[in-house]
């Protein structure tokens, strides 16, 4: 049974999303844990429910290390596995040296290994707290297909696969593409950015001497420009400072397609979208009706989580470390 989601951050309607999709070839189900370990979800989203209460920053942190997992590898947890003497891993790769929030998993593993020894795999840990986050944000609710292996292979240098903040968008399609994934999942999977946050150094080269001709990207509204350029100055001697990518980025909502219509797409990827025949048009859909983003993300998100499943791994003990 998933868990109740009446301790919301944000009070809103959950929209549930029930699909059938293409599996890989492991065999996943809603129902995996419900002999072997039937509070696992449970257990997964309260974790996450007082991560998130101490710190608001762990939603955004969580779904975009889910991300950056499935898009190396598939879905295998491969993302969450520290370095070693002998091999770099992945998340010391230059693209996921940022990333946050591993204390999260780390702490609804160790509550599962307690329930129930050597039964729930680090990368399903992965793939609900992603889902919970989403939720508890006041975003759609999905069932997560379970029954995920976690691989024991993780490698630095195959972050480089990872989609950069400066693509455009026939580079976002290919990069998808290799997942398996269509048009459609990359412009909704992008609206995972309302909950995120970038340093300026992922987005500067828009606001200086980005050609011979226009100092800041033309694409980008003027007076928005302005005042990325007040916190990203030249030189800019403090490399915390950013800018959220949603006006709102603490709800999961369909304002990040508002603001890129309106030239205030943080990314040259996330505005590239808009000036593109093959996603302009689903990004204003989204724009107009949450409803439909929210469906049509949720049906993203179950396709992203069996992108590389694995048949034959292992369920870790620690997701640092291989068994």
């Amino acid at each position: 049974m998933a868990p109740k989601l009446s301790l919301q951050i944000f009070s809103a309607p959950i929209f549930l999303v029930l699909l059938t999709v293409p599996l890989s070839s492991a065999t996943l189900g809603v129902q995996y844990y419900d002999q072997t370990c039937p509070h696992a979800e449970n257990i997964i989203y309260q974790t996450i429910r007082i991560a998130s209460y101490h710190n608001h920053k762990v939603p955004a942190r969580i779904l975009r290390m889910f991300f950056h997992d499935c898009s190396i590898r598939g879905c295998d947890a491969s993302v969450l596995l520290d370095s070693t003497p002998g091999n770099k891993a992945e998340k010391d790769g230059p693209l996921n040296i940022s990333l946050r929030a591993f204390y999260v998993i780390d702490d609804a593993k160790i509550k599962l290994e307690k329930a129930c020894p050597q039964t729930v795999s680090c990368a399903d840990i992965l793939a609900i707290a992603a889902r919970d986050v989403v939720a508890m944000t006041a975003g759609p609710y999905w069932n997560v297909l379970k029954g995920r292996k976690d691989g024991r292979v993780s490698r630095a240098n195959e972050t480089i696969n990872l989609p950069l903040p400066s693509f455009n968008t026939s580079q976002l399609i290919q990069s998808f593409g290799n997942m398996g994934l269509g048009v459609k999942d990359l412009v909704a999977l992008s609206g995972g950015h309302t909950l995120g946050f970038s340093h300026c150094s992922s987005f500067e080269d828009r606001l200086h001497n980005f050609s011979p001709v226009h100092d800041t990207d033309p694409s980008m509204n003027a007076l928005f420009a302005e005042s990325l350029k007040k916190k990203c100055p030249i030189p800019n001697r403090n490399r915390t400072a950013g800018q959220s990518l949603d006006q709102t980025k603490s709800v999961f909502d369909n304002n990040y397609y508002k603001q890129i219509i309106s030239g205030k797409g943080v990314f040259a990827s996330d505005q590239s979208l808009l000036n593109d025949n093959r996603t302009g048009l689903i990004v204003k859909a989204y724009a107009n009706d949450q409803a439909l983003f929210f469906k049509e993300f949720a049906a993203s998100m179950i396709k992203l989580g069996n992108v590389g499943v694995l048949e034959k791994g292992e369920v870790r003990l620690n997701c640092r470390a291989v068994n």
